[in-house]
């Protein structure tokens, strides 16, 4: 397949290029190209990365950081005993524990959550760093929920992380778990408010937890281009559309001098009907000495819940 002239095979990290010091100059030059192209390509395009993992998996198959890419390119195109295989095989090859969550989500993946769950008791959690246990959590909690058992979910989610005001990498994605397990259990009035918190922590995205919060309300998202916007129903749009119709307007203005101001006062209603529609949510904090003493409780009530992990990472 081809690559881009820039993609030099430098960009890698240091810790990949090392390992890779173990093959002929050309042949790592080209492990390492390859490698890059499954790093720019595996969100947007999760197919043309698991082409180019593919190659690099030809080239450099005794590579740990090749069988651990070509597990995560398989992984995001859903082919979960593919992933699981390359993730084992680098497992052995480095003896590191840190993919032990990405394959405990692969078991849920081909329809095992009880292996899952098996893996998040296992020792091996104990050796994970922060984020890693957090990951866990997360798979534990989605595997709960593919056996039905909402309530158990949510108590795996109940953590100090979660009562956290500290907002972590893994901050966003825990508490939108946490509401999306409320939220299917019924329990509507929490589920917003931790939604709410999640949007506070989702600084890069990473979740539409802003989405869901504004379904919640009753947000209705409108196409701001509409003809005959008077006769449309009443709704609410961004304010990216709102900028953009106030500059459409404006260069309709420019481009016709000649417009009556019957004209004009029709297209200054519409700028004012979109506008008034924009709506904003004021998020309330939550208590999190409360938050704790509800983990608490549920521990005592139900010491002996096998709940200590979460559900399947977002990659």
């Amino acid at each position: 397949m081809p690559i881009p002239d820039d993609v030099t095979g430098d960009e890698i990290d240091k810790d990949v290029r090392q390992e890779l010091q173990s093959l002929p100059k050309g042949l790592a030059e080209d492990v390492s190209r390859n490698l890059v192209m499954v790093a720019r390509l595996i969100d947007e395009d999760p197919e043309g990365a698991y082409a180019y993992s593919r190659i690099a998996l030809r080239l450099a198959s005794r590579v740990a950081a090749v069988r651990e890419a070509a597990g995560f390119a398989a992984y995001a195109n859903q082919k979960f005993s593919e992933a699981l295989a390359e993730f084992r095989a680098a497992r052995r090859m480095t003896g590191s524990v840190e993919l032990w969550p990405v394959m405990a989500d692969c078991e849920r993946g081909l329809g095992r959550p009880e292996k899952a769950l098996e893996m998040a008791g296992a020792p091996e959690v104990q050796k994970l760093d922060k984020a890693s246990q957090v990951e866990m959590r997360l798979v534990a909690a989605g595997a709960r929920r593919d056996m039905d058992q909402l309530d158990a979910a949510i108590v795996t989610l109940q953590s100090p992380e979660l009562a956290s005001n500290s907002v972590q990498p893994w901050t966003a994605r825990l508490r939108y778990a946490y509401a999306d397990a409320l939220l299917a259990a019924g329990r509507e009035d929490e589920a917003r408010e931790w939604f709410a918190k999640a949007v506070e922590s989702d600084k890069d995205g990473s979740t539409d937890a802003s989405d869901r919060l504004a379904e919640m309300d009753g947000v209705e998202f409108v196409d701001a281009f509409v003809e005959d916007a008077d006769d449309e129903e009443p709704g609410q749009t961004s304010a990216s559309a709102v900028s953009a119709v106030s500059e459409k307007a404006s260069a309709d203005a420019l481009d016709d001098d000649e417009d009556d101001d019957e004209d004009d006062d029709d297209d200054d209603d519409v700028r004012d009907a979109v506008t008034a529609d924009v709506a904003t949510d004021d998020v309330d904090g939550i208590d999190a000495d409360d938050l704790q003493d509800d983990v608490e409780d549920v521990d005592d009530e139900d010491d002996g819940s096998e709940g200590d992990a979460a559900r399947r990472p977002q990659s």
